[in-house]
């Protein structure tokens, strides 16, 4: 068993669903959800149907902490970004998720590409909600869990 399934099992956190390119897991009890990305690219339309389903979750418990484990990805890509981030924060924010940890690749041009385009999103979108969202960048699903 890795590191990671180890603070799932821990935590009590049960597999909600899992596809082709996500496992979802939560536990109602702590309010938290965990999407662990399985693969290296997510097209955008399989991307929104994931969100979709954790929509679902999130509609039908009391949930204030989002974990997403982007650890797995080596391509970046800005819509789906910008999808997540302007449509998918603010529908999750209407029910309560407003905690955010983020857990990304280790590559640093991953990170810096995430900065990049997420300072673009606020300079173009300049009434988006971060400020009402508690946003931390983790390096373990367990250091997620805890902060």
């Amino acid at each position: 068993m890795n590191i990671t399934a180890s603070a799932i099992e821990f935590n009590n956190f049960e597999l909600m669903f899992e596809i082709k390119y996500a496992k979802v897991f939560a536990n109602q009890g702590k309010g938290m959800i965990i999407c662990e990305l399985l693969t290296d690219y997510i097209p955008i339309d399989d991307f929104k149907e994931v969100f979709s389903e954790i929509s679902k979750i999130v509609e039908n418990g009391k949930y204030e902490k989002f974990i997403f484990d982007k650890r797995s990805l080596r391509a970046f890509h800005q819509p789906s970004m910008e999808w997540y981030f302007l449509n998918w924060k603010n529908k999750m924010l209407e029910l309560g998720l407003h905690k955010h940890r983020k857990i990304l690749p280790d590559e640093k041009w991953f990170e810096k590409m995430v900065m990049i385009a997420k300072e673009q999103i606020m300079k173009n979108n300049p009434d988006n909600i971060i400020h009402l969202l508690d946003i931390k960048y983790c390096n373990s699903i367990e250091e997620a869990i805890l902060v």
